[in-house]
This record gives C-alpha cells, structure tokens and sequence, in this order.
C-alpha cells in the first residue's frame, strides 16, 4: 500500500488555520456577526488525520436558535422585496469573495475532515464556487406560467414567491457543499436561512457565512447556528417560524426528521443514504470501468453517499475486473491530507473507523476479502482500500451503507439480472452503467432506479443538473434550477377581465338567468 507523509508536526499542520483565535468570539453566526453559543456544552473540533483537537466551542441551546430564526424572520421582508437582480448581483459578489478565499477554505475543509488537499481544492472549493455563480444566474429566472385566458373572461399568470425562514441541516462529509447545496438556491428564490451544520465540521459553514456577508448580504439573510442534532436540530426542524426544512444525512435520522416536520405543517427536502451500483456488461471497457470504480469508490475515502459501492460484473468480465480493481487499490497513496501527493485520507472519526472495519470483519465469514480490510499504523482514522468479492446478494455488506473506502464485486449473467441487482435495494440515489453499446447504456438509464444514472463514468456533477434521489434516499432536488421546487411557493393570479357585476355563474348559486 502506498503511503506518503510530509514530515510536518501536527502544530505546522494546525497552524495553516488559526480556527481557534479566528472563531474565537464563538461558533453561532447570527444576524451577520459571530457569538458564542449559549448550551453550557463545549464540543471539539479533532483533526481525524491526527485525532488532535483543533478547536473548541461551546454549542448552540434552543435560545440560539430562536435568535437566529427571528434574525432570518426580520431579514425576509427587505430580501424577498429586493429584484432578481439585486439577489444575482449579491450572488456574483459572493462568488468572489469565495474565489479571494479559496485556499483558507480548502484548508479549514482538510483540516475538519481529513480530505486530501488536492480534493479540497480541485473538487469541494471550485465546486461550491461555480454552484454560487451558478445561483447567481439563476436568480433572475424565477419566472412562472406566462398569462392566459384560460376560463374566456379571466386573464391567468403564475407567480413565484419566496416561502420564508428556511431551517436547513447538513450533514458532515462534505461541509462546505452541503452548506451551498442548503443555502444558495435558498437565498436567490429570497428566503432567509438558518443552516446547522454538523458539530463536528462547522468551520467552513461558518467561513461560508462569513463570506455572504462580505459581499454584501444584509444580516440575518445567512445564519449558522452550530448544535447539536437531538437539541438544537430538532428544535430548528420544529420551529413554528421555520417553514420550510431540507435535511441531508442518514434515512433514519431523515425519518426522524420527516417526524418532526409533519407535526408543523412543514415543507420538506430529503436528501438520504445511498447504495450506489456500478453496472458493468460484458462489452464494457474494462480498463475504463477499473479506474471509473476506484475513483468512484474511494472519493472522500468512500464517504459519499453516491459513491460506488456494489459493483455489478458480467461474468466474462469479473475476474479481470476484480484483480484489476485490486492492484490499483495498491498504488493508492494513504497519508497526511495537507501532503499534495496523498490520494485518500483518514475517516472522519475513529468511531466511525471502527463501524466501517466491523463491517469488513463480518463479512469475513461470508465473503472474500481481496484486498484491504485493516487499519494503518497510524493515531488517524485511516483505514485502506477495500476489496470484497464473492458475497452474497443478501448479505450486509451489498445492502447495508458502510460508507467508506469498500467496494463489493458480485458477478451476473444476462442484462434482465444485472439490473435487476442493481435495483434490489431499498435506496435510489445514483447508478452508474458501463457499456459501448448505446442502446444497451439506454435501457440501463431508464430501467434502474436512480435520482441519477451516469453512463461510463461515475461521480462528475454539475450545477445546471439537480441532485436528488428515489425511493428511501429521499426526495426534492438540490442544485440547478429544478431546486427552486423546494424553495418557492407558487401563486395563481386570476383576473376578470368583463367589468359585469352580475356575471352568468352566479346564477348557480343564487337567483334565475
């Protein structure tokens, strides 16, 4: 296994973001200013490449939230009332301040979640920029129906209109775009939003807002209130000011969610788990489905909810798949994320190391393990690329979320049982189908159950597409513009057009014509 270390001391590697003098005033970022949170609750901050704590703050009690939805609640008026282009032109501002920033940004989302730099900076930094950008454009075509007689007497047109104060939760793997995902289509349909990021990752949110303000955002526009989920989530889902919520995490914590929000009359995004398969028939290009799979698997050191996880091969195809997968895995560089050269970083905790590596050894009993299935030596969270083959399709590791650096290889026979593999899980996040044939590709597409199917390649997205998945990873869309969905009300205007006071259909409910 290959392994890189850049030889510095963990206080270098703390000293590239000061977190602790720079958010030092506290962890809630309320009506455009920082402040301590008011729980009686300290919670840590640990970089999981070293399992050193590299800020402390106290979190966010139910006060906090109040503050922050009254702060949303007295901003929504004047920002709802502003033009498209005054919402845009804030957005273009934003993007720019993210661009000055950018580097402090992919350092802080390392250093809070053990990401390899290079995809902090190449992947998670620019595409939260071009999201904003793109936000920045779509917030002048909020436009509804155009006008119409439709009834003969009256005119029709539909208009679009902010809902209000959105309660937003993210979850910990992807900090910073889960923070844009939440916030940008929020703010350019004109809502106000309080965003609880996980407790464990709140720094880039925090520089997130940091940023809004910078370019110009009125306070109380972009709130983070950093807490707890039983407490301080909980209490922003159920919040009688709080009309709309969109969750991204777990299904059962989505179902809890769901729970609470119900109780309130609320509108809802749910974005789950996922168990993504990786679909690869017999004429595939094997060398292009071996890389497609382990970029696939290992991005974010497999914790990413659309990462390939089961990967579906033609029998003529999967011991060469299999073995090619595996020496791959071995040239994958494991070591410090602020090291330009390593390629996969620690988990996000110890705990959750250890939940991922239980997995691996329960399937020891009922699979093969090819390759991996240990922990480094190592104070991280690292644990290596994963290979398991020859499980069954029943069997925990194929139906489960492991969430992390494994990727399971089952073989199938025809077309009609590949997909079906594919489809035999309670989840429908993404999909991915490897073939040259077109029609073959084609049938993949619209058969597999999958908020989104790439065709010979698995991963990419791209903020003109929505993001959303099927069945029990949720529904409503973050990005493009299909996620002003989730973030307007629509509205229909009627009317009359005949000046007559005494008009004929009155005459259903009083009266003789």
């Amino acid at each position: 296994m290959g392994n890189s270390s850049s030889g510095e001391s963990s206080s270098e590697r703390v000293g590239r973001f000061p977190a602790q003098d720079r958010f030092e005033a506290g962890a809630q970022y309320i009506a455009g200013r920082l402040r301590p949170g008011t729980s009686g609750r300290e919670q840590q901050v640990v970089d999981p490449a070293t399992a050193e704590a590299v800020y402390t703050y106290e979190l966010a009690g139910t006060a906090d939230v109040d503050a922050a939805v009254a702060a949303a609640k007295k901003a929504f008026p004047g920002w709802a009332g502003a033009t498209p282009a005054e919402r845009s032109d804030a957005l273009h501002r934003f993007a720019g301040v993210l661009a000055e920033r950018a580097e402090e940004f992919a350092q802080a989302e390392s250093l809070q979640c053990g990401k390899p730099i290079k995809l902090s900076r190449e992947f998670d930094v620019p595409g939260t920029i071009d999201n904003t950008a793109f936000f920045a454009g779509a917030a002048r075509h909020l436009q509804g129906q155009s006008a119409g007689e439709y009834s003969g007497d009256h005119t029709s047109y539909v208009r679009r209109e902010a809902i209000g104060v959105v309660g937003s939760i993210a979850p910990w793997n992807y900090p910073l775009q889960m923070a844009a995902w939440k916030v940008l289509p929020a703010i350019a349909a004109g809502n106000t939003i309080v965003l609880k990021p996980a407790e464990i990752t709140p720094l880039t949110s925090l520089l997130f807002a940091e940023a809004a303000t910078a370019a110009g955002f009125p306070d109380g526009v972009v709130n983070i209130v950093c807490g707890a989920g039983r407490d301080a989530g909980e209490h922003l889902v159920g919040h009688p000011d709080v009309v709309m919520t969109s969750f991204t995490g777990s299904t059962p914590v989505g179902k809890r969610v769901a729970e609470i929000a119900t109780g309130t009359v609320k509108r809802l995004h749910l974005e789950l788990g996922g168990k993504a398969p990786f679909v690869v028939f017999d004429d595939a290009d094997l060398a292009a489905a071996v890389h497609g799979a382990v970029a696939a698997c290992l991005i974010n050191s497999g914790q990413d909810c659309t990462a390939a996880t089961r990967a579906y091969v033609q029998r003529p195809l999967y011991d060469a798949f299999v073995a090619g997968v595996a020496d791959l895995f071995a040239t994958v560089r494991v070591g410090d994320p602020f090291d330009s050269a390593t390629d996969l970083g620690p988990l996000i905790s110890h705990v959750h190391r250890d939940r991922v590596a239980g997995f691996v050894e329960r399937a020891r009993a009922y699979a093969r393990v090819v390759t991996g299935g240990a922990a480094p030596e190592n104070p991280g969270a690292f644990y290596l690329p994963t290979l398991i083959a020859d499980a069954a399709q029943d069997s925990e590791v194929v139906q489960s979320e492991i969430f992390g650096p494994v990727l399971v290889v089952l073989p199938f026979d025809g077309d009609d049982e590949g997909i079906a593999l594919a489809n035999d899980t309670p989840y429908g996040l993404a999909a991915s189908a490897w073939s040259r044939d077109v029609y073959r590709a084609g049938r993949a597409t619209r058969e597999i159950k999958a908020g989104c199917v790439w065709v010979n390649d698995h991963i990419p997205i791209i903020s003109e597409m929505p993001h959303g998945g099927f069945k029990a990873s949720g529904f409503g869309k973050d990005m493009s513009a299909y996620s002003f969905e989730e973030y307007t009300q629509v509205k229909h205007v009627m009317y009359d057009n005949t000046a007559v006071a005494a008009k004929d259909w009155h005459r259903t409910i009083f009266g003789d014509r």
